[in-house]
């Protein structure tokens, strides 16, 4: 029989979460572990992962951009969204691989969105043109509460990371409301425990979500 991860070929994963709750270290451990299984694996981070990108990103995280509205901010995202889409994401997918994205539109749900006071429908309309039809086929969400995830963030933060314990608490239940809104694209991960015990959890049900009958 076949391994269960032959069945993700492909697919479009998403690894998202609150800052802290160590999904960065889970997609590179998972995307080790799917090359191993003969899967040819695209990783991709947001915002960035394109040159133009990349550019977005400093402009998104610097400290010193304290003022950036909160609509620009969201259209920044999508921007950077929008190029990693057309140069990398689509050609992957065309060729059947397995893309890996470190953050995705959720991110931009649960950020601006819930915490920062956009409406789900305004960032939903803004994603319809960035994204097309390429949405997301698996959205992990590695779920962790505040208090343990800003013991894990490195002490030069970001500008996103710098925004406080309430909004961190608000990004939290917009995640939460995403997987209760659509349970079936998207997985939630007890993210509170190890390194390794999470990594556990992650195998175990993805195994039983792609396991063949």
């Amino acid at each position: 029989m076949a391994h269960w991860s032959s069945q993700l070929a492909g697919q479009f994963f998403v690894f998202d979460g609150p800052d802290g709750s160590g999904k960065s270290t889970q997609f590179s451990r998972f995307g080790d572990y799917a090359g191993a299984h003969g899967l040819t694996v695209c990783e991709v981070r947001e915002p960035g992962g394109t040159e133009i990108g990349e550019q977005i990103r400093r402009v998104l995280l610097d400290p010193a951009n304290h003022d950036m509205a909160l609509r620009c901010e969201m259209m920044l995202y999508m921007a950077s969204r929008a190029q990693l889409i057309e140069q990398t994401i689509r050609p992957a997918l065309d060729e059947g691989q397995l893309v890996l994205a470190d953050r995705f539109i959720s991110s931009t749900l649960a950020y601006q969105g819930t915490a920062g006071g956009m409406s789900q429908e305004e960032i939903l309309a803004v994603g319809r043109v960035a994204i097309g039809s390429l949405w997301p086929n698996l959205t992990i969400v590695f779920d962790v509460d505040e208090k343990v995830a800003a013991t894990r963030l490195n002490p030069l933060l970001d500008r996103m990371e710098l925004k406080g314990a309430q909004f961190h608490r608000r990004v939290r239940q917009g995640f939460l409301a995403q997987v209760d809104a659509s349970p079936d694209n998207h997985l939630i991960i007890d993210a509170s425990g190890t390194e390794d015990e999470v990594y556990a959890k992650l195998l175990t049900a993805l195994e039983m979500r792609f396991s063949p009958d």
